[in-house]
């Protein structure tokens, strides 16, 4: 029940995460640092701080009892994360919401899965990080074998995407209309590298805030004595620091963009549907964090680790991809090329049913993730 309960919970994650950007498409005549900056705060700022406030009694006290490396730390792989935020919009502008998220989260996928586990068995390296399952703990499990095999899954997936885009470059030619006007297969995949390699350093701020979650699970418990098992929401504390990073990241660099290219103006100029403008961003903006508030839910049930985030990440990637095809984002492109992208989001959808498997088979993996 617990693990079915997990995925129901990243699922409604995955679709608040992948549908996020929709709204950004109806804002008109704001440049992309202005409607980022403006959604942006309400995502790294005003909903974290509401949540944390609702759900973590003496959250306050909780960071202050926390040690320096600790806050550190996960502000640290904030900050880190907050670059792939950034270069996330980039890849989505020229790679479009199907093709970008299939690669961008894939590669998400697989090194926030398996980046951890591989440098706690680094000599010398492993120190400086939080305990949990090393690489080592995965290939002498039957149940860690699984998940191995599911991340493969999950790269054969991602290289059938990447494929299928070499194909749509090559099938649209010159010829780019609707959403595909600035498609760049080149610029695109640089891009979503960067973004994907770096928006998994979330994955690894949730393990080195881990220490803050376990203090508030601590209080809630203490607060019900009746109760048992982990609070639901102990996570949105080490949100809280993890976007605080992000919003440091994001605000230096939209703050540089708006003073080079005087855009400014945007939030006061009554020749724009200011009001529109301003909910559909605090629209997306909410809706960017509650993927976070549900992963946190669903990280509970099944615990941190391969298995969470790859289950999260390919919710998104689902969702992004309906939207694509409803946005007709593979329009004029041949038979095969969309089968082949079709067959890369099959693959990156199985792989989220043999890493949930091997949880559900093999509880042990709950003790090591």
């Amino acid at each position: 029940m617990q693990v079915i309960l997990g995925i129901l919970y990243h699922s409604i994650g995955g679709f608040a995460s992948g549908s996020f950007y929709m709204p950004y498409n109806w804002v008109k005549k704001w440049r992309w640092e202005i409607y980022w900056i403006t959604g942006g705060i309400f995502s790294w700022l005003i909903v974290p701080y509401l949540a944390v406030r609702l759900t973590i009694p003496g959250y306050q006290e909780i960071l202050s009892v926390s040690t320096g490396s600790v806050l550190r730390t996960t502000y640290i792989m904030g900050l880190l994360w907050g670059v792939g935020g950034l270069t996330y919009g980039l890849a989505i502008r020229y790679l479009g919401m199907s093709l970008g998220n299939s690669v961008l989260l894939g590669i998400t996928s697989v090194v926030g899965s398996l980046g951890l586990p591989i440098i706690r068995n680094i000599p010398g390296v492993n120190q400086y990080i939080p305990e949990g399952i090393s690489f080592t703990d995965l290939l002498g499990s039957t149940g860690g074998l699984l998940v191995l095999f599911g991340v493969l899954i999950c790269v054969v997936g991602i290289i059938l995407c990447g494929r299928a885009g070499l194909q749509k470059d090559k099938d649209l030619g010159g010829a780019k209309d609707g959403v595909n006007t600035e498609f760049s297969l080149s610029k695109g995949l640089i891009i979503a590298i960067v973004s994907g390699v770096l928006s998994a350093f979330f994955s690894f701020g949730i393990d080195a805030g881990k220490p803050m979650a376990e203090i508030a699970n601590n209080n809630w418990l203490a607060m019900n004595p009746g109760g048992s098992g982990n609070y639901i929401f102990q996570n949105n504390i080490t949100f809280f620091v993890i976007l605080w990073g992000g919003l440091t990241t994001n605000v230096l660099w939209t703050g540089y963009l708006i003073l080079k290219n005087r855009t400014y103006g945007d939030f006061t100029d009554k020749s724009t549907p200011l009001t529109r403008n301003y909910l559909f961003c605090i629209l997306a903006g909410t809706m960017w964090f509650m993927q976070f508030f549900f992963y946190g839910m669903g990280e509970t049930k099944i615990g941190n680790g391969a298995s969470s985030w790859i289950l999260h990440m390919s919710t998104i990637i689902l969702t992004s991809n309906l939207w694509g095809f409803y946005r007709r984002e593979w329009k004029g492109v041949s038979k095969k090329t969309y089968f082949t992208i079709l067959m890369g989001i099959f693959a990156i959808l199985l792989a989220v049913i043999v890493v949930g498997a091997a949880k559900w088979l093999y509880p042990e993996l709950n003790a090591l993730g």
